[in-house]
């Protein structure tokens, strides 16, 4: 305020104060000051777009419950949580829905354990701001793993036993530690490995059963000794007397290779490789459930890993030693992932991690809620950053530490005020950020134009002395003209909806997107197309209109080159008219893109099922779609603007799919297109022109290769092959040369 006070603005100025709406100490003053120097306005966005915070979650065995705080707690109003994982793939979304007079409204996202300890960001949708960005450390889904051993054990070959092999693994990823077992089971710990050179006491066995159905995950190792007494109480399945030996003189089996890991086993995107050699183990006796407990097999198909999930946690068994004893597995690189993927299977425990040592930045959030590098001026944390919340230009909210272990200082950290803002001067005016009204001038100006063609006819008749006889012959044609521009709209308005809707689409070129049923689903597709829309005309030479619904059983679809049909469950299915109309229309040049809005939707539907991929079986059922093959490399889709080779909406990683075509049949464009990755959501705007859904995980950089790949699009259904002639090769190669 004090540095308002020598200002000096012209008397009866306009002042404007755009605000983010929440209120806080200086902006009282503020206001105050600026009505002091003339009429103040201050805008701010509507009470339901005012920001929204993500409150620390609340973990309950298989239940993650997110609370989000709003500004304010009039009325009603809806918000969708998405929980991100490391790489920015969506894990779960759930919808909280506040009731008038709440502030604060929560939802469960409810997922298995190990998907749940792979979340590492939760995020309001459609919000960019950064306390709609909540991460998560290993507070809440630490891992401290737990290896039962004695002094003695570890001195007696300490390059050799199980121990150091099992150190060696797990050090990098997870906190370790050593102890009976007892002991271990006094503090919070997520996994407990018992090798095989490790033995429990009665005593342990009980403290271990009781942990381990309240959640613990006890992973052991076979070996001499298990072979011999010949299981327990705690193993997954049971165990035939005496090991199996693969290999030596005195048998006729060799050493056996790993199969491949089946899949919905937590190793299946493991590749096997082909130097591991198990040499000995513990036989499995046979069973019905044996298959299903089985999360690794030999070669000839005995099983390597078996695990079972008592009460609320898991008995996991490696059916040979976790030295090289038996095997050369501990000798692979597949230990090390093993050993990560079981103690991903883990709850996990909730708790402060704690450090005396500063810790430095690795990742910093933006104002826009994106995770960037940091900049030069973030210093490394000490402990009171995070004990006392001290957030600032040195210390913004993100990810403090290394890789290994992070320490997450988020926004809601500081308890920040969230009030709205209303405390304003009384001759001040509180409004909103909004389109402003549009008036249509096209009537009065047809009549003005109208008015002074007249005047211009009346003086040119005055100059010539025909003025009397021409008043009197052509006042009636004068008359009709005059009330031509007057009776345009009434003549608008008595045309039939059919007629009106075929105007609109054929006097300019226009996007078109099928209306499901669904009002969300549809709004989203119509801001998508309008943004594209928007894209085109300021990028490329086609002036797209604003886009339009249609509707398969009543409107025409020939008017549009590119139809966006996004598939929901809840579609009708079309009747035998509307199939026959979108049959046609593939036939004469159209082109549909089939959006399943889900990641990896599109790989489920050629094979797979998915609720996605049934509800587009039943939609395309009857419709003429060729084979399908993913976009080759050197097709005219990824060069007919902008060269690409991924297509990226608001989620990555999908295939695009598109109609193998034949001969030169509509110019060898095809007709269908197959996806999954949400490009409407991608390219939505609100009135204002600003993105509605986040994009993950590549944030504002994956939002316009979005847009490039909806050009990319439009410009292939507008222009056919044309980019596939040999003549544009040279300049093509130029630009890949750049």
């Amino acid at each position: 305020r004090g540095a308002l006070e020598n200002v000096q603005v012209p008397p009866n100025s306009e002042l404007v104060w755009l605000s983010d709406g929440l209120q806080d100490g200086p902006g009282e003053a503020l206001a105050e000051a600026l009505a002091a120097l003339g009429r103040l306005t201050v805008l701010r966005d509507a009470t339901e777009a005012l920001p929204h915070l993500v409150l620390p979650p609340q973990n309950e065995a298989s239940v993650m419950t997110v609370s989000v705080k709003r500004a304010s707690p009039q009325g009603e109003g809806l918000a969708t949580v998405s929980a991100l994982g490391d790489d920015g793939a969506l894990i779960g979304r759930g919808l909280i829905t506040f009731e008038d007079g709440e502030r604060v409204a929560e939802t469960a996202l409810e997922l298995p354990i190990e998907l749940r300890n792979r979340i590492a960001r939760l995020t309001i949708e459609g919000e960019a701001q950064v306390g709609a960005a909540l991460l998560l450390d290993e507070r809440w889904r630490r891992r401290p793993v737990g290896i039962v051993t004695s002094a003695a054990q570890e001195q007696h070959q300490p390059l050799l036993n199980e121990v150091h092999f099992l150190d060696r693994a797990l050090q990098p990823f997870t906190e370790l530690r050593r102890g009976e077992a007892t002991a271990l089971l006094k503090r919070d710990l997520a996994v407990l490995i018992q090798p095989d050179s490790s033995q429990l006491t009665d005593q342990d066995k009980a403290a271990v059963t009781d942990w381990v159905e309240r959640g613990g995950l006890l992973l052991r190792f076979a070996g001499p000794q298990l072979a011999e007494a010949g299981g327990d109480d705690l193993l997954p399945v049971m165990l035939r007397g005496g090991g199996r030996i693969l290999g030596g003189v005195m048998t006729w089996d060799s050493p056996a290779r790993l199969a491949p890991f089946e899949r919905g086993s937590p190793f299946e995107d493991l590749q096997v490789p082909g130097d591991v050699l198990i040499r000995s183990q513990v036989l499995a006796e046979p069973s019905l459930e044996l298959a299903d407990k089985t999360w690794a097999r030999l070669s000839d198909g005995t099983p390597l890993v078996t695990a079972e999930q008592r009460g609320e946690g898991w008995i996991v068994l490696v059916h040979t030693t976790a030295n090289t004893l038996w095997s050369d597995l501990a000798l692979s690189g597949l230990y090390v992932d093993l050993l990560r993927r079981i103690v991903a299977v883990s709850q996990g425990i909730q708790g402060e991690a704690q450090s005396e040592a500063a810790l430095p930045p690795l990742q910093t959030l933006d104002g826009f809620g994106r995770l960037r590098a940091p900049p030069p001026t973030v210093l490394a944390a000490d402990p009171a950053v995070f004990e006392e919340a001290l957030i600032g230009p040195h210390n913004p909210p993100g990810y403090y530490g290394g890789l290994g272990q992070r320490r997450a200082l988020n926004l809601i950290d500081a308890n920040p005020a969230l009030e709205p803002l209303t405390e304003v001067p009384t001759s001040a005016t509180l409004a909103s950020y909004a389109k402003s009204a549009e008036s249509d001038l096209k009537p009065w100006l047809l009549l003005a134009a109208t008015v002074l063609l007249l005047l211009d006819l009346v003086i040119a008749l005055g100059y010539r002395g025909l003025l009397t006889r021409a008043l009197g012959r052509g006042a009636a044609a004068v008359l009709v003209i005059a009330l031509l521009p007057i009776a345009e709209p009434a003549a608008q308005d008595a045309e039939t909806s059919d007629d009106a809707f075929a105007m609109d689409a054929t006097l300019q070129t226009r996007l078109a997107f099928v209306r499901t049923g669904d009002p969300a689903v549809d709004q989203a597709s119509e801001a998508g197309l309008t943004g594209l829309s928007r894209v085109l005309q300021r990028r490329t030479s086609v002036e797209a209109g604003d886009p339009m619904g249609v509707d398969l059983e009543r409107d025409e679809l020939a008017f549009f080159p590119l139809l966006y049909w996004p598939v929901t469950q809840g579609q009708p299915t079309l009747s035998q008219a509307a199939r026959d109309k979108v049959n046609r229309y593939l036939s004469h040049g159209g082109t549909i893109l089939f959006d399943q809005r889900q990641p990896g939707a599109g790989i489920q539907f050629l094979g797979q099922s998915s609720d996605q991929s049934q509800a587009l079986q039943r939609l395309a059922e009857g419709l003429d779609i060729p084979p399908l093959t993913p976009v080759p490399p050197d097709h005219v889709i990824t060069k007919s603007f902008y060269l690409m080779q991924d297509f990226p909406g608001r989620y990555s990683g999908g295939t695009l799919w598109i109609g193998a075509t034949e001969g030169r049949v509509n110019d060898g464009v095809t007709s269908v297109l197959i996806g999954s990755n949400d490009w409407a959501s991608a390219w939505a705007v609100n009135e204002l022109g600003r993105p509605v859904y986040a994009v993950v995980p590549g944030g504002e950089r994956q939002r316009e290769l979005a847009y490039r790949v909806g050009v990319n699009l439009v410009m292939y259904a507008l222009t056919g092959n044309y980019k596939a002639d040999q003549v544009h090769v040279p300049f093509i190669l130029e630009r890949l040369g750049q």
